[in-house]
């Protein structure tokens, strides 16, 4: 299956809020859809699930008009909305009836849940009285409920312990290996990185970069470099750069133990180490540069 979001523009009044909006998920391949606050996620999102529709565009599932109700999805948004004076299997027996399973299978599956996320204790205990982590566990299960094939979730570690986490991550590889569409959404960019083969960022209601992770972060890599000396807490290899190696590459960025630099137009890293040498510098680290997702992420999005 794929699903397919294609120039999806909304306004609310005179604000447009989405400017020609396109995403592409296909199962086995989760997409981590990622923005700042404001950016547009939920937004789009929620036109997705249609809680409401978009000015203009197309939302298809295998190239055929997408119609959220002829299909199982569970939806994990960041707000929570169970109710917190009802007990939590009564609340799922509830959810499932409403999506159109029978009460008897729907509570067969809750109670399933409700024991492999570790709350099977307070199937008959009222929401408000479970602590942030147990609540979040009962929002997973009801977005599990039924075995749904398309599955969005947003900032779905948020209250979670490493143990609870782990098992939260081994339910996600599950989902993969099943092979349903899978959309995921979190501030949280090293489980995007875990999780995700394709990610797409939102800045201000448009997409700003799209495709492959493992290709965006070789095309952000490429020609960088990450270099230290061994006395770099005497010496300023700030400075050092900014003198004597201007024509040969320019600083990215300063971190506190290392610099990350990029190389000049037909320079190359034969040319940094012979420059190196030149000044008798005691090298302590040179290597390609790696980037972590959060680093492109504020590159594309942070304030300039």
């Amino acid at each position: 299956m794929n699903l397919e979001v294609k120039d999806l523009y909304k306004s609310f009044g005179k604000s447009e809020i989405l400017h020609g909006i396109n995403l592409y998920v296909e199962s086995g391949r989760p997409l981590g859809l990622l923005g700042r606050n404001g950016a547009g996620k939920t937004t789009s999102i929620r036109i997705i699930m249609n809680l409401f529709s978009g000015n203009s565009g197309k939302i298809l599932l295998n190239g055929k008009k997408f119609i959220p109700k002829d299909h199982k999805i569970g939806y994990l948004p960041e707000e929570r909305g169970l109710y917190p004076k009802k007990k939590t299997l009564e609340q799922l027996i509830y959810l499932g009836e409403l999506r159109g399973f029978n009460k008897k299978e729907i509570k067969e599956d809750a109670l399933y849940w409700f024991k492999r996320l570790g709350i099977e204790e307070y199937k008959d205990k009222k929401l408000e009285t479970l602590s942030k982590g147990n609540q979040q566990k009962v929002q997973l299960a009801s977005v599990f409920l039924g075995n749904p094939e398309i599955i969005i979730l947003d900032e779905p570690f948020s209250g979670l312990d490493p143990v609870n986490s782990q098992i939260l991550k081994d339910i996600i590889f599950e989902i993969i290996d099943d092979e349903r569409i899978l959309i995921f959404s979190s501030h949280q960019m090293n489980y995007v990185e875990e999780f995700c083969e394709e990610i797409s960022i939102i800045d201000k209601g448009n997409i700003v970069l799209s495709g492959d992770l493992n290709d965006i972060k070789e095309e952000y890599g490429r020609d960088r470099l990450t270099i230290s000396i061994t006395d770099m807490e005497t010496r300023d290899l700030k400075d050092i750069f900014i003198k004597d190696f201007a024509n040969i590459a320019h600083i990215v960025e300063e971190k506190k133990e290392y610099l990350i630099i990029e190389l000049l137009e037909g320079k190359t890293k034969k040319d940094l180490l012979q420059k190196t040498m030149e000044l008798d510098l005691d090298i302590n680290m040179f290597s390609n540069y790696k980037p972590k997702l959060r680093d492109i992420f504020v590159e594309r999005v942070g304030d300039k």
